[in-house]
C-alpha cells in the first residue's frame, strides 16, 4: 500500500478524507515552508466544521476518546501537508511532533495519548514518520478541543534544474 492508500484507510472511520477546505481561524499559514523545512500550525481534532473530540481528558473523557482525538489532528495535519507539497511521499522525514492535551489535574498519561498520534505517523509513512517529541498537558485549548498538534517536516530536496550543453 502506498502512503496516500493508509492515510485514506485511516480517515475512513470518521467518513471524511479532509479533501475540503482546512481553514485557518486567524492571520496565519496552517503549513510555512523554509527551505526544505515544513511547519504545520497546531491541529485539533475537527472534522468538516466540527471539533469532534471535546473536553478534558481524565474529566470529561477518557484515554481512549482522547487518542482518538490525537489521531484526528495528525489526520488533519498530513492532510495539509499533502495539499501543500502535492504528495505525502514527499515527506523526507517527520522531524518533531508537539501534543497538547487539555486535562484534569491528576491526569498523568499525556505519553499515552502522543504514542496514538506517532503510531499513526508511522503506520502511514513508515520510517520518515519516526519523529521527536513532547506531550504536555494544559488548562485550555481553542474550541474547546482535548487534543492540539503541531509539527515539523522535512521535504525530499528538490532537485536543481538541468543544464542543457551548450547553453
Amino acid at each position: 500500500m502506498t502512503r496516500q492508500d493508509h492515510f485514506t484507510a485511516a480517515c475512513a472511520p470518521w467518513g471524511e478524507a479532509f479533501e475540503g477546505p482546512i481553514q485557518a481561524g486567524g492571520h496565519y499559514l496552517p503549513v510555512l515552508q523554509h527551505g526544505e523545512t515544513l511547519y504545520v500550525s497546531g491541529q485539533v481534532p475537527r472534522v468538516g466544521s466540527t471539533v469532534v473530540v471535546t473536553g478534558r481528558v481524565g474529566a470529561d473523557l477518557s484515554l481512549a476518546q482522547a487518542r482518538t482525538g490525537a489521531q484526528i489532528s495528525t489526520l488533519r495535519a498530513l492532510a495539509l501537508l499533502a495539499r501543500h507539497l502535492g504528495s505525502l511521499d514527499l515527506i523526507a522525514q517527520v522531524l518533531r511532533v508537539t501534543v497538547y492535551v487539555q486535562c484534569s489535574d491528576d491526569f498523568t498519561q499525556h505519553s499515552e495519548v502522543a504514542d496514538a498520534a506517532s503510531d499513526l505517523l508511522v503506520h502511514i509513512l513508515g520510517e520518515a514518520g519516526r519523529h521527536t517529541r513532547t506531550s504536555v498537558g494544559v488548562r485550555q485549548l481553542p474550541k474547546n478541543a482535548a487534543v492540539e498538534i503541531d509539527m515539523v517536516v522535512a521535504r525530499t530536496p528538490v532537485p536543481p534544474p538541468l543544464e542543457m550543453p551548450g547553453g
